[in-house]
């Protein structure tokens, strides 16, 4: 027997769960900072959330993100090139790849984005603070308005609760590595 029914999408978990706990768009959009129409858009499959957003998500809707995504396999306390597991949340242009083994109380998580060109991120903010080293191409960071362009070799740290967003500049794959101290997955 073929399997006709593909995997449940991400947008259509996130709604199963919204309307499971009835919750409708605006409030999960009052809780999490995103709009109505943004939020619409992830659940019709139209538009990803950053790994940050999913995260204030699955919070609102009284979750886990692992809820909508499978955490990547990690073990041992080295990380080895060629042996991550990278994934997407639908998009597989822009991936991300755990560099550091979760432990309990762990309090840094480095994750390697990979991003395509043109690929701009929603407003978002979280708990704890962000610090990005571009590896490859060049991006904007925009931080509370403030905007940063940021070239290979460049860095920024910052404290995540304030508005942030990103986008890829050029016409370059974007390799950015970033440290946050919000753990994203449980």
């Amino acid at each position: 027997m073929t399997d006709s029914v593909a995997e449940e999408t991400l947008g259509k978990k996130i709604r199963k769960r919204r309307r499971a706990i009835d919750m409708t768009l605006q409030q999960v959009a009052d809780r999490v900072g995103l709009s109505i129409g943004f939020l619409s858009q992830i659940e019709r499959g139209a538009s990803t959330p950053s790994l940050a957003s999913l995260c204030n998500i699955a919070e609102a809707l009284g979750t886990s993100i692992d809820t909508f995504v499978k955490p990547p396999q990690q073990s041992g306390t080295v990380s080895r090139h060629g042996k991550r597991e990278a994934f997407s949340l639908g998009d597989t242009r822009r991936t991300y790849e755990f560099l550091g083994a979760a432990f309990p109380d762990a309090k840094l998580h480095p994750t390697l984005v990979r991003r395509p060109p043109g690929h701009v991120s929603e407003i978002m903010h979280n708990k704890g603070e962000d610090f990005v080293y571009v590896l490859e191409g060049s991006m904007l960071l925009e931080i509370d308005g403030e905007r940063h362009i940021l070239n290979k070799g460049d860095s920024l740290h910052f404290q995540s609760h304030l508005p942030h967003r990103s986008a890829t500049l050029g016409t370059e794959t974007t390799l950015e590595l970033w440290i946050r101290t919000q753990p994203l997955f449980p």
